[in-house]
């Protein structure tokens, strides 16, 4: 009976290539495996089209159970915060989305106060992050940081709102901003580009710092150079979301039916949604990156500048100072209005005797 011969290890690689070349095909499965993370946040007023456009964006129903208010019920409504997570599967390829939705922005009569909540999310991902980070188990920290926030303008509008102006200018250093014209099927192609150059120049000229695509590289292909280019010209993106199936010219599309013809959603043509898809997809990872390398080390370096207290903590330490402060004005003001009244009272007892020594 013969032995079973061991099984000899053969040279997976070329000779003369040591094989690091493969490295890129490990990370890629090791990517795969693990899946990927992203968090979009959706600003704008209601009746934008927000929840349809998202709907629209990534093929699925992430608002299936939503009631809208009436007018009577918004009019002291505060902003809400409402975070759906959805698992998207696409050849293979996992992808946890989570929409970071605010219902209640812009809806009230004072909207002074309205982004402060906004604000506190952002801030609270960046805390809950450097938390976990910092903690002893750092292997399956979930990343529910902000990467990108598309801020919805009105197409009624001549431009941007005093509100659009102050909301961006408050999360432009905390967040990657991504400006959107809604509804853009209420608006001819003249009024568009009108209407884009208006709101670039309010941008620059107020200081507001939105998220620019990076340049492409010089060793990438023409079409993705091209591609890169005609992304950059599309900003601020004008776009129409829909969730409904219309029959035009003979095949299913999602778009909007007028008596006049068909909106379609996915064609470049009619509107930039397609560009803005194009736009998010192929420029996650960088969105990702500028939020890490940018947006939370900002965050974290002025954490570690305050020896780690939170910003609410440093305001609520600045108002108890002012209370104080003011407490012991009040006390000054009332220690010298009784001097004053004594002084006044011993003025008036020597005045009495003075007049008793004449008769």
């Amino acid at each position: 009976m013969s032995k079973q011969q061991p099984a000899q290890f053969t040279n997976p690689e070329t000779p003369g290539y040591v094989g690091f070349a493969n490295l890129p095909n490990q990370v890629h499965r090791k990517s795969v495996k693990k899946g990927f993370e992203f968090t979009l946040m959706v600003v704008g007023e209601s009746g934008l089209g927000k929840s349809t456009l998202i709907n629209s964006l990534f093929l699925t129903d992430l608002y299936p159970e939503r009631i809208i208010p009436g007018a009577a019920e918004k009019i002291e409504r505060t902003v809400q915060i409402e975070a759906s997570t959805v698992e998207i599967e696409e050849r293979g390829v996992k992808l946890r989305l989570t929409v970071v939705d605010t219902p209640g922005y812009g809806d009230a009569i004072n909207c002074r106060d309205c982004f402060k909540t906004i604000i506190s999310y952002i801030d609270e991902q960046f805390e809950r992050y450097l938390h976990d980070e910092s903690g002893l188990n750092r292997r399956h920290i979930i990343d529910n940081r902000v990467h990108c926030c598309f801020y919805f303008i009105s197409p009624f509008g001549h431009g941007l709102k005093p509100l659009d102006v102050e909301f961006m200018k408050a999360i432009h250093n905390k967040v990657n901003i991504v400006p959107v014209i809604a509804k853009a099927d209420t608006l001819s192609l003249k009024e568009r580009e009108r209407l884009k150059k208006r709101i670039l120049d309010e941008i620059e000229e107020h200081g507001i710092k939105i998220y620019h695509l990076p340049d492409a590289e010089s060793d990438e292909d023409e079409d993705f150079k091209e591609q890169t280019r005609l992304l950059k010209a599309s900003i601020p993106f004008c776009v129409v979301g829909s969730n409904q199936l219309i029959e035009a010219k003979g095949k299913k599309v999602r778009g909007r039916l007028y008596p006049w013809g068909v909106v379609e959603v996915e064609n470049p043509e009619h509107n930039d949604f397609l560009k803005l898809r194009t736009m998010l997809i192929t420029h996650m990872q960088d969105l990702q990156e500028v939020t890490q390398d940018l947006h939370y080390e900002n965050f974290r370096s002025e954490r570690l500048k305050r020896g780690g207290r939170k910003i609410e903590d440093e305001e609520v330490n600045k108002d108890q100072i002012l209370l104080e402060k003011e407490a012991e004005l009040r006390r000054m003001q009332e220690m010298i209005a009784r001097m004053q009244a004594q002084m006044q009272m011993q003025m008036q007892s020597g005045e009495g005797d003075s007049s008793g020594h004449h008769v």
